[in-house]
């Protein structure tokens, strides 16, 4: 292999391999981009893996499986140093226990097969009750939901293969997220960017006077490149980073009616009642799946990213300017 230096961020410099590929599964979402984008600083050659991939950087490589079939994540794997797990299903519980264990069988089976490193983009909904007020990488895995047991037993199944020794692998966890390519799939922006363009009152759930960290996909596509490439990560759980000020629902309202001046939408925010995500749930699918999620809101919410901020001494985008930023980016005429 030939190898290149490049200048990097925060972390230092970049080691560039050729011919190193890099394969993310479950590319097009708004973290499988915000990957693809930040891989380009450690190869030149990135598959992207999904139904129907898309490129993200010119130089992409497409390749086209159903990720429910052992048989084409196998090939979807082969030849590639490091995969990246960054798949999203529709948030239906049903549909999580139904595709999450046969996913992550069909992944981690094909990485160990072909020893290629595996990189498990995750959530923290392993982690349950109070223990989400401040969240580290040893929070005990304490599911108090549904889709809380899926994904404790998703992590098991990759701790699992490490202790084992069948693969090495990182589980990058994240929490809530929002950026430009999260319109669609980011609570924030569901409640409070969407809701401020239609001129209504941004919403919040709960309780908006509780705090709630919320990573900026750039950062977090970022991190997750960084992680994936730097040798000693590796057979850990990694926080990814995210600025350590967590403000509360009220002031992520208040951020992005700031950046959001000409909305014309009521100040203050709505607050959806606990009680009220049940009842509303019966009419409104994504109300009833997220009341089981409401620990999430009506208590603080904390992600420490210490670990990995220290480690790479990485300064996390600031919570102003990535609303600024994710604003900018999605800016409409007239807006």
């Amino acid at each position: 292999m030939r190898h290149e230096y490049v200048s990097g961020t925060q972390s230092g410099t970049f080691l560039k391999t050729r011919n190193n590929m890099q394969t993310i599964l479950g590319a097009g979402g708004a973290i499988g981009i915000e990957v693809a984008k930040a891989l380009t600083k450690y190869t030149d050659t990135v598959r992207l893996v999904s139904r129907t991939p898309k490129k993200v950087n010119a130089t992409d490589s497409l390749f086209p499986a159903n990720l429910d079939d052992p048989a084409q994540v196998l090939k979807a794997v082969a030849g590639s140093e490091v995969a990246y797990l960054t798949v999203g299903y529709e948030y239906k519980t049903k549909l999580w226990q139904e595709k999450w264990p046969v996913l992550i069988k069909n992944v981690v089976d094909a990485c160990s097969q072909h020893q290629c490193k595996l990189v498990f983009f995750d959530n923290i909904y392993a982690i349950g009750g109070d223990n989400v007020t401040h969240i580290t990488e040893s929070s005990p895995i304490s599911p108090c939901s549904k889709k809380g047991d899926v994904r404790a037993a998703v992590d098991r199944n990759v701790l699992e293969a490490v202790e084992k020794g069948k693969l090495d692998a990182i589980i990058a966890r994240a929490p809530d997220f929002f950026g430009p390519t999260s319109r669609q799939t980011s609570i924030t922006m569901n409640l409070i960017y969407d809701n401020l363009v239609k001129g209504k009152k941004a919403q919040w759930f709960c309780d908006a006077s509780r705090i709630h960290s919320t990573g900026y996909t750039p950062d977090l596509g970022l991190g997750t490149a960084m992680l994936g490439n730097t040798p000693t990560a590796y057979n850990q759980i990694w926080n990814l980073p995210v600025d350590p000020q967590a403000p509360t629902g009220a002031e992520w309202a208040g951020l992005f009616a700031q950046e959001m001046p000409r909305s014309n939408a009521p100040a203050g925010v709505q607050v959806l009642p606990g009680w009220g995500l049940w009842t509303l749930g019966l009419f409104i699918h994504v109300l009833k799946e997220m009341y089981e999620m409401r620990y999430q809101y009506d208590r603080d919410y904390f992600f420490d990213a210490a670990k990995f901020n220290t480690a790479f001494n990485y300064l996390p985008t600031t919570n102003v300017a990535a609303v600024k930023e994710t604003v900018a980016a999605l800016r409409e005429p007239g807006l």
